[in-house]
Order: structure tokens, then sequence, then C-alpha cells
């Protein structure tokens, strides 16, 4: 298949088939994985991530064995999505903190305490929406084509 600029694809292999998921590993690469000497390299590294992805949402599951190669998307959009509430949103939290704390006179401990006990409350939040969450960002399968 073409690849679609507005989904972001990962290889990977199925590594178990059930009734309500089909689980695939993809192999996490770091920017240097395709350097030569990342076999003797301390900075490469590679991790194996696993992906659970549910039956109502692919295809169905006697299409997929197990140790078949296939192409793991999530649309580019949701990538997106999830850097904002990962990492912009806690960023933009802990500014505006400090911005206003130091503005009223409060003492940089309480200010630092004060921004920690912020960023917990904002991952708190999203653990407890994570059933939601989870049915937003949706990953599909396809088959490589060969």
């Amino acid at each position: 298949m073409a690849k679609n600029p507005n989904n972001i694809e990962h290889a990977g292999v199925v590594t178990s088939v059930t009734s309500e998921f089909i689980t695939v590993e993809i192999l996490n690469k770091s920017a240097c994985a395709a350097c030569h000497a990342k076999d003797v390299c301390i900075a490469s590294e590679q991790s194996i991530k696993t992906i659970d992805i549910p039956q109502s949402i692919s295809t169905l599951a006697c299409d997929y064995q197990v140790g078949e190669e296939v192409n793991v998307l999530l649309k580019a959009s949701l990538g997106s999505r999830a850097v904002w509430l990962a990492c912009v949103i806690p960023l933009v939290l802990i500014l505006i903190s400090i911005f206003v704390l130091t503005k009223i006179g409060v003492s940089e401990l309480v200010a630092g305490i004060t921004i920690i006990a912020i960023l917990a409350v904002y991952f708190f939040l999203i653990y407890l929406f994570k059933n939601k969450l989870s049915q937003v960002f949706t990953f599909t399968i396809e088959k490589l084509s060969k």
C-alpha cells in the first residue's frame, strides 16, 4: 500500500490474537538506528512496545496470524493531540504557575511544590479519563504489502 501522509505507521509483528484484542509488538528505534556503528554504540537505543488493538476497530481476527508482519497505524492528528496532552499543556501550566506565583511573592520552595501539585492534579485527571482517551486514541492495523 502507498504510504498515507495522514497516518503514523510502524511495522510490527502480531504476538497474539484473542476474541477482544490483536496484540502487536513494534520495535521503537532511536534516531541513530540506521547508523552503521549502532551495534557498538551505547547511544543507540531500541525498545519493544506492545500495542493492543481492539477487535471492533481492526479487521477480523481470523485475518491475522501470530508472527505475521503488519503495519500499525495511528492518525497523525491524534499524534499531535497526544503531544499537546502530554507536553504542551503541562508546560503551559508550569509557565503560568511560575508567572502567577512569583508575581504574588510566593517563595521559590512553595512555588516549586505548588507547581508539582498542579502537575500531579493534571496527570491524575488524565488518568481518570484514560478510558475515554483510549476510545479516542485508537490504533488500526493493516497487512504489509509484499
